[in-house]
């Protein structure tokens, strides 16, 4: 008895106004009709359907679909080669912009809102995102955290570049401070330590000089922090959290 259009239209998640203009445009019409005279579909009209809405699924036009499926030379198989390969494609395709999206939704979890462009100006290969994962690991849902992100995602491409050129600033007075072999407990080195306290502060969140010490130990142990830090001056890591250490007990004194 084959397949009424409802049941076609069920089984294939389509409409079944659809299927009748599918009919109408003589791309696939049903093999059958009932005593009633109603459509009835086999299953080689359900095998025509699933290929069909393969080729629309990947964009084609109706009028190729039919010069498709109607070339009286087509190998069935060849069929399901060339779909094999245009998925294989779509997948790509898709994964690419997932991995897009993925990269826009940390940088809004940063609060960086900068084009691509403009992030690779500001910061280079030093990408922020790098560091939001530990940050938000230790730190997300807490009010500071918090903050930070509302403030951050008020800056412009200005604001982050100034805030960068304080940050260079800072490495250059740094790296030649330890050149010179100045001690972390030395009153140079804490009045730097001081300054990234405060620089913090100015920019992200009101950090207390308990929450910067905390913080310098995370320069120390993870990696991307570590590694920043690290690339400024060799051994930079582990004087900052000495010198933040020494200043932390100068401010409480």
């Amino acid at each position: 008895m084959g397949y009424s259009v409802g049941q076609v239209a069920g089984f294939a998640g389509v409409t079944v106004r659809t299927l009748h203009h599918y009919d109408a445009i003589g791309l696939l019409s049903p093999s059958g009709r009932s005593a009633a005279g109603h459509r009835r579909y086999d299953d080689a009209d359900l095998d025509r359907l699933q290929q069909i809405l393969f080729y629309r699924e990947l964009g084609f036009p109706l009028e190729e679909v039919a010069v498709l499926l109607d070339d009286p030379h087509a190998d069935p198989r060849e069929h399901l080669r060339r779909q094999h390969a245009l998925l294989t494609a779509r997948i790509g395709e898709l994964r690419r912009m997932a991995a897009a999206v993925q990269h826009a939704m940390e940088a809004k979890k940063m609060g960086i809102n900068l084009t691509p462009e403009e992030k690779f100006e500001v910061f280079g290969d030093k990408d922020p995102e790098r560091y939001a994962e530990e940050s938000a690991r230790r730190w997300g849902g807490t009010d500071s955290h918090e903050r930070a992100q509302a403030r951050a995602a008020e800056y412009t491409k200005e604001d982050w570049q100034r805030m960068k050129d304080e940050v260079d600033a800072w490495g250059a007075a740094y790296s030649a401070l330890m050149d010179r072999g100045v001690a972390p407990g030395a009153e140079e080195a804490m009045d730097l330590a001081e300054a990234h306290r405060r620089h913090l502060t100015t920019w992200f969140f009101d950090c207390h000089p308990k929450t910067h010490e905390q913080l310098a130990e995370m320069y120390v142990a993870d990696e991307n922090f570590h590694a920043f830090y690290e690339a400024i001056h060799p051994g930079l890591p582990e004087h900052l959290r000495a010198a933040v250490r020494a200043n932390t007990r100068r401010l409480a004194a």
